[in-house]
């Protein structure tokens, strides 16, 4: 049976979230871009139209009407991560989620944390599993430094070992001004998206040994900022600066450790932010003119994770933005 729901930081998020859904009520709407085509480079073509919906935080993926794309047919594993043992932050759903399957095909068993949405956890166990490989659930609070030491026991208990932490989970929530970022706002982003990710590396670092890999999911915005995400582009920026810290910290002892920093991607982090009708043009501002799909995204977190593939990389921040120049 499932843990119980976290409810002091499911109803702060979703207070939070109503606030601004009456702002963006009460706001003067934009004049629409002019559409252009989405560029598609890869074996599958990927949506480049997206539905106009707004979900309830922490949001669903189970609830979207255009289900992600995670499975990566076109991926063929090849033992890159055979026999080793990971946990994903964030992994029920999104790039999370895509992750989770690609590890586990790729031979690695995983472990899954993640706050509340435990229809979304169980589904991407079923892939893990189908993919051969165990997968654990532990749902909690990654803001609570005693959860972290427990969810890392968790997954040290199961697998006899940790050799790669994905930091992925975050909390995103649009404003106009800086005004209107309330301190229980800003705490929140701050905690989750920078405590947590600090929370998880303590409580992992006793268990990871030589060959071991550490992979942050940062962001554009951290990268380039955002006008209407000022916290969370402060945190994702702040991710970066982690890693690189990170890396130089623990190249001694021979662990990795290296960020993401993904565009825009199709996942229920911003349907359950942004308005509907701004969902509906997300990631056309991009030079692609789409937001990418997960699977499009969860490679990288291979290469990044395997000792065959980038054992002399560490403290990068790759970019997948689908523009060009982002650095």
């Amino acid at each position: 049976m499932p843990e119980p729901r976290d409810k002091p930081t499911v109803h702060k998020q979703r207070d939070i979230q109503r606030s601004q859904d009456e702002r963006d009520k009460a706001a003067k709407p934009e004049a629409k871009q002019k559409e252009s085509q989405p560029v598609q480079a890869g074996l599958r073509e990927q949506p480049g139209k997206l539905p106009a919906q707004h979900l309830e935080k922490p949001g669903l993926e189970a609830d979207l009407e255009l289900k992600p794309r995670f499975l990566a047919p076109d991926y063929e594993g090849s033992r890159k991560l055979q026999g080793m043992a990971a946990l994903i932050t964030g992994g029920d759903s999104g790039i999370g989620r895509a992750v989770a399957v690609l590890f586990a095909r790729e031979g690695a068993d995983v472990a899954i944390v993640y706050l509340d949405e435990h229809e979304d956890a169980e589904e991407t166990q079923r892939h893990v599993e189908h993919e051969g490989r165990q997968c654990v659930l532990i749902p909690g609070d990654v803001k609570d430094p005693a959860f972290c030491r427990k969810a890392v026991d968790q997954a040290v208990q199961a697998f006899g070992k940790l050799d790669i932490l994905v930091n992925n989970a975050a909390f995103q929530e649009h404003a106009a001004s800086l005004e209107d970022i309330t301190d229980e706002r800003l705490d929140e982003t701050l905690r989750t998206n920078v405590h947590g990710y600090f929370n998880m590396a303590r409580a992992a670092l006793p268990h990871l040994r030589e060959g071991a890999s550490i992979i942050n999911t940062g962001s554009v915005t951290g990268l380039e900022g955002s006008p209407q995400l000022l916290d969370y582009s402060a945190t994702k920026g702040a991710i970066h600066a982690f890693t690189k810290s990170l890396a130089s910290n623990l190249i001694s002892k021979g662990i990795r450790v290296n960020a993401v920093a993904p565009g825009p991607v199709w996942t229920p982090l911003n349907p359950a932010d942004k308005p509907a009708e701004k969902v509906a043009e997300f990631g056309s501002q991009t030079q692609m003119k789409r937001a990418a799909q997960p699977e499009e995204l969860s490679p990288a977190y291979v290469f990044l994770a395997s000792p065959v593939c980038a054992s002399y990389i560490t403290g990068i921040v790759l970019p997948i933005t689908g523009s060009v120049g982002a650095e």
